[in-house]
This record gives structure tokens, C-alpha cells and sequence, in this order.
């Protein structure tokens, strides 16, 4: 039945690429038209492009070299140098080869674990298993395939085992019970995860899309109608959504871990914070939920194509329920500005949190530069006089909205150089007479601040206007749009457009912004950098050709000197540098072959374990200082739970941010003096 099962999906597969290949090649040829006319710096389909294309998508579908055997990768090899011609002669029969090696990769996969799952299982071994961040070479026989994945299966097991208890007498004493369980658990999770690897010929040129779009630049891409609204709604203040947000219990079950006030699920007067997802009817499907199912549960949650469900759910106390809900247009507010007084030392400012750069789009919701100015004013109310802005995390979004908050902050004047693919050099202004905010003005960002982000703070940080605290920004200077590739409007591909120069000639591209003070973060090496793609655009300069006049700040560097003594004498920097060293070891460091047996990887998992405490006994350090509602969010916040929640989590977290901290010392000795 399992053979009858794979060659049906093997035979249903090939004659539905048989069907599509024409239509793929039809695809990626409206991609590559798009690109070469409007990408900034598009780059010929040749043998480059060829090589990046084979061996970025054979690493998409294999980034382990866990699946495909050597044999088969040298049988693919043919097409290496012919991706280009094949692209150019519209023809993508290539494509078709991949996938059925790839399909039968993965039946093979699923077949070892099987396989693997009714032979005798070894508790330990005198093997050792080991770890590496580059890839280790294809396995050369179907046998040796099959000892990797046995020697993973162990490894995963005995981690489930150690992960059980922090004490192994604990696990030993019980251990015959938590042996079978823990074998049990980790046999269907891993067959579940070989089904999900699955992909029928869609999924598959989506990614091939991708991957061709990813050699002209890491931000290109395709978008599908309904991955494109999911974009502009993850730059959004308010989304179109079900108003339920799922987590993973241990069980792998989906739970409802909130629900968004306003939504259709916040007024079914039936669903519940822990209630389990077990089945969604649409009018296109009906599924249980299981592992095989979550990215179909996922698009029908996330994307627009689906208003109405049935969705049904069970109660803690064992009763099942369906409960019809529509999608309704909700607040997003983990993506909306907020704002809080802090105080310390009877002295006041303000701190606003920006998450993104949303803007408008075609839905007419509020922008983040009309939200950024409700708050300046429920601030100036408070009667603060310095503000912090906090783009930690905020990966962008609109240039547009960019370009008005630095108007804000600054009179009228250029706050940016883009060049395009003409090499034509424009100036970007703030057109706007006035400003919103005229008091001292500090901004935060770290190693998840790009783009957008990046371009307020290089020209704030250029006209002398903010004192720049944190980590080193991502380095993303580049300016992407959407086009159609069709009349139909139903694909997209984004497409890289300019770059953008700060108005001193220099970029923050590939290099990042450097703050003027940096505090110490857990995790900093492990932050994304423009720089550790191959594809991204290296930094350079331009002559500058504008004009503007800086604000003087003539304590700007006894002001940063003092900073950087503080900091260096904080207890907490100290832990949070030395807990990086340690981080490093696991995450950067070569690490040495572990044996597979109980006491070897229970030690490894111990130490893993201490650290990660060490990092949450350090990430829930509390600064003193005194974090307060603006009087205007009290007021119509008073019969909101969910909010009144949300924002005990904010207050929280703002207190154990070291960079809000050294913030507010910043603000009070300019108050000082």
C-alpha cells in the first residue's frame, strides 16, 4: 500500500508539473523582465546566476545535506551551468528533475525513520555525533544515509531524555517509563516532519521564484496575491484577522494563547485563553488539525483568501465546540506606536515605542507618522520635554512615513540621497515647515533595526539632532516596491529599486549604523546582519550635493564619554558580556563530537540549560526607575483588560532594557546642566 501510495503521489506530481512547467517558465521569464528593466543594479542571466540558482535551491530543499544522496546530486550536477540557457529558452524541464529526486529523497527519508522505529533501538553508542555551521558532504550509499539518520534519532532521543529533568537520578530512577515515552515522541515527530517536507509543484516554484529573485539582492522576491496582503498587513496597524493567536503546547497541540479585543473571536462569548484547536471547515476544505496540516491551518488564519471558518476547539475540561468566526479588521497591537512616561530622580521624559514603519497602503488605516503624533501630544501633556524613541526590533517598512517623522524632528531641509538604476542621484526632503517635538530627542536601535529605520536615525544622527543608543543596525540602505506581473494582479514580485545614502555622502549599507553609545545585548553576535548575505550590496559612498545646517551640541562629546564610563561600571554589562562569551561557544565555536550515550549528552544538555537560566536571570533584570500611563491612555484604557495586560508585559520589559536605562541617564544629566 505505502509503494501504491508514493507512486501515486510521484505520478501525481509529475503530471501536474507536466501541466505547470510552461506556466512556471512563463513566470520566472515576467520576473527576470521586471528585473532587468527596474532592479537597481540588475545582473545578466548567465553562468553566475546558473550556479547561485542550482546551489541555493538544491540548500533550500536539503540544507543539510541529510536527503539527497551523492549519486543523485551528481546526476542534477548536469544542469548546473545550463540554468541560465534553460531560463532564457523557456525551458523548465529542469525543474521537474529536481522535484522528483527531491520527492523520492523525502519517501526515503520518511521510510529510514519508519524503518528505523521498528528495529532495535540502541539507548547509547560508541559513536559520537558532531556539529558543524558549514555542511558536511552528501552521503555516498543509501546504508551510510540510513546510519546518519539513526545516529540523529539517537541523539535527538537521548536530548528529549536529558530535557526531561535538570536531575539524572530523577531520569534514572524512572527511566524504563521515560525511555519508551520519550522513543514514542520523538519517532512520530520526525515521520510528521518527513511528511511536512513534502511539496506539491506550486510550493516548489515558489521557492525556485525565490531563490532566482535572492541573486539580484537578499530583499527581490516573488509574492503570490495573498502573500503580498500578508506583507502589507506585517506593516500594518491593523490587520484582517480572526482575532486568535495560537501557540505549541507540549503536546504539539495548537492553543489559544490570546485573543484580540475587537475581533470576532474576543465576541464569541465562547472561546477561551487555553482552549485546543482540533478542526477548520472553509467553504474550499474540511481538516482536523495535526502535524501534517499546520500550514494549511496557517494560510487559512493568515491569508486573505479566506474570511469565514468554522473553527472547532475543546475546553480544558474535555468539551468540544465549533464556533463560526468571520475576519474582521482588528488593532495590531504589538505592530501600533505606544507610548509611557519614565521617570527617575523627580526628573520626567518621554519614551515612545515604534515597531514599524507602517503606513496606510490602500486600506486608509492610520499611519505610523499620525500615531508617532497622538503620542508626542498625550506626552506633552505629561509636560516632558526630552523623548525617546525606541526602533529596536523595527525592521522597517514605509520610505514614505520615514521620510515625514524625520520632519517631526528637524525644519525643512534633505534628509536622505537616493541613487537609482540610471545612477540619477535625488535628494529626499522634508518639505515641512515646523516641527512637532523641539527637546532633546534620544534613539534606540539594535542588530533588528533596518531600512527605514535605519534612514530616520542617519539623518537624526547627521544633523546632530538625536543621541543614538544600542547595537550596530542591521545594514539594509535599499528601497523595494511591489509590481504585478500580470493585468491579473494575482503575482508580485518585489523588486529592489534604489539605495539610499545618508546626507553626508556615506551609507549605513551592509555596514550598519554605529550608535553613538553602545550597551551590551545577550545575543549580539546572533543578530541577522545585511553583511552575511552573499548577495547583499557592499557599502560605498557618493560626493554629497546638499546642504543643511547641523544643531549644535557642544556637551555631545563629554555627554557620550560620561555614557560609556557608566555602562562600563554596570554589574549587569558585565554578566551580559560574559554570558555572550558563553553563547559563542555554542552557537559560533566549533564544537567538539559529542559521544552518544545518556552521561555524554545529559552534561551537554545540563550546561545548555545553565546558560539559558543564566540569560533569563540576566533578560528579567529590573533597572530602577518608575514607568507611568500618559493621563489621555488611563482614561480610555480603564475598562480594557486587555490592554491593562498588555501593558503590565511593556512596563515590564522597559525596566529590564538596558538601553531605556542608560536612556534616561543621558536625558537627566542634559537636565542637569
Amino acid at each position: 500500500m505505502k509503494t501504491f501510495i508514493t507512486f501515486f503521489f510521484c505520478s501525481f506530481v509529475s503530471f501536474v508539473f507536466s501541466q505547470n512547467k510552461e506556466q512556471a517558465c512563463a513566470i520566472v521569464a515576467k520576473i527576470n523582465d521586471i528585473i532587468q528593466t527596474k532592479h537597481y543594479r540588475p545582473k545578466k542571466v548567465d553562468d553566475s546566476l546558473s550556479i547561485y540558482v542550482y546551489d541555493n535551491l538544491l540548500q533550500k530543499l536539503d540544507n543539510s545535506n541529510s536527503l539527497f544522496l551523492a549519486t543523485e546530486v551528481a546526476i542534477l550536477n548536469r544542469h548546473r551551468l545550463r540554468i541560465d540557457d534553460y531560463i532564457l529558452e523557456k525551458n523548465c524541464f529542469f525543474l521537474e528533475d529536481i522535484l522528483k529526486i527531491y520527492t523520492n529523497a523525502v519517501y526515503r527519508y520518511k521510510s529510514n525513520i519508519e524503518s528505523i522505529a521498528k528495529e532495535p533501538f540502541a539507548e547509547s553508542s560508541l559513536e559520537t555525533i558532531k556539529f558543524s555551521k558549514l555542511n558536511f558532504p552528501f552521503h555516498a550509499t543509501e546504508p551510510k544515509l540510513k546510519l546518519f539518520h539513526k545516529k540523529r534519532l539517537l541523539y535527538e532521543f537521548l536530548k528529549e531524555v536529558s530535557l526531561t529533568s535538570l536531575s539524572k537520578d530523577s531520569i534514572l530512577a524512572d527511566k524504563n517509563n521515560i525511555y519508551k515515552k520519550t522513543k514514542l515522541k520523538v519517532f512520530e515527530e520526525n515521520i510528521c516532519n518527513a511528511e511536512k517536507l513534502l511539496l506539491r509543484p506550486d510550493d516548489f516554484f515558489i521557492i525556485f521564484y525565490n531563490v532566482f529573485c535572492s541573486y539580484f539582492d537578499p530583499h527581490s522576491s516573488y509574492f503570490s496575491k495573498s502573500q503580498k496582503t500578508d506583507f502589507l498587513s506585517a506593516v500594518s496597524s491593523d490587520n484582517l484577522s480572526f482575532g486568535m493567536l495560537l501557540s505549541m503546547n507540549e503536546k504539539q497541540e495548537l492553543f489559544v494563547s490570546q485573543i484580540l479585543p475587537g475581533s470576532s473571536a474576543y465576541f464569541s462569548d465562547k472561546i477561551e485563553i487555553g482552549d485546543v484547536l482540533t478542526s477548520i471547515k472553509t467553504d474550499k476544505d474540511t481538516f482536523e488539525i495535526n502535524c501534517t496540516n499546520l500550514k494549511s491551518t496557517n494560510k487559512v488564519l493568515n491569508s486573505s483568501e479566506f474570511k469565514n471558518a468554522d473553527f472547532g476547539l475543546r475546553k480544558k475540561s474535555g468539551e468540544n465546540y465549533t464556533v463560526s468566526l468571520s475576519k474582521k479588521i482588528t488593532k495590531n497591537y504589538g505592530n501600533s506606536v505606544y507610548s509611557f512616561v519614565l521617570e527617575q530622580d523627580n526628573i520626567k521624559s518621554g519614551y515612545i515605542n515604534i515597531p514599524s514603519f507602517y503606513d496606510t497602503f490602500e486600506n486608509g488605516k492610520s499611519s505610523v507618522t499620525e500615531d508617532l503624533t497622538k503620542e508626542i501630544y498625550k506626552l506633552k501633556q505629561e509636560k516632558i520635554t526630552s523623548l525617546i524613541l525606541d526602533l529596536q526590533n523595527n525592521g522597517g517598512g514605509s520610505m514614505n512615513e520615514a521620510i515625514k517623522m524625520c520632519g517631526l524632528f528637524i525644519d525643512a531641509g534633505p534628509v536622505a540621497i537616493m541613487d537609482n538604476n540610471l545612477n540619477k542621484k535625488n535628494t529626499l526632503k522634508d518639505m515641512n515647515r515646523g516641527i512637532a517635538f523641539d527637546g532633546d530627542l534620544i534613539i534606540l536601535i539594535n542588530g533588528l533595526s533596518a531600512s527605514a529605520s535605519e534612514f530616520f536615525a542617519n539623518a537624526m544622527q547627521d544633523y546632530n539632532r538625536a543621541i543614538i543608543i544600542g547595537n550596530h543596525s542591521l545594514g539594509k540602505a535599499t528601497m523595494q516596491s511591489i509590481f504585478p506581473l500580470d493585468d491579473k494582479n494575482e503575482e508580485f514580485v518585489k523588486v529592489t529599486l534604489e539605495k539610499f545614502y545618508r546626507i553626508t555622502g556615506k551609507s549605513s549599507q551592509f555596514t550598519g549604523i554605529t550608535p553613538d553609545i553602545q550597551v551590551a545585548t545577550l545575543y549580539e553576535t546572533q543578530m541577522p546582519k545585511e553583511s552575511n548575505f552573499s548577495t547583499a550590496f557592499k557599502n560605498d559612498s557618493v560626493v554629497p550635493i546638499v546642504k543643511y545646517a547641523t544643531l549644535a551640541n557642544p556637551r555631545f562629546m563629554q555627554i557620550v564619554s560620561n555614557s560609556k564610563k557608566r555602562i562600563v561600571s554596570w554589574n549587569i554589562n558585565s554578566k551580559i558580556q560574559e554570558a555572550n562569551l558563553k553563547i559563542n561557544k555554542f552557537y559560533e565555536e566549533q564544537q567538539a563530537p559529542l559521544k552518544l550515550n545518556f552521561d555524554a549528552i545529559f552534561g551537554y544538555v545540563s550546561e545548555f540549560n545553565k546558560l539559558i537560566k543564566e540569560v533569563e536571570i540576566i533578560s528579567e533584570f529590573e533597572n530602577k526607575l518608575v514607568v507611568k500611563r500618559n493621563a489621555i491612555d488611563i482614561e480610555y484604557q480603564e475598562f480594557d483588560d486587555y490592554l491593562k495586560k498588555n501593558n503590565i508585559v511593556k512596563i515590564k520589559l522597559l525596566k529590564s532594557n538596558n538601553a531605556v536605562y542608560e536612556a534616561v541617564q543621558v536625558i537627566n544629566e542634559l537636565k542637569s546642566n
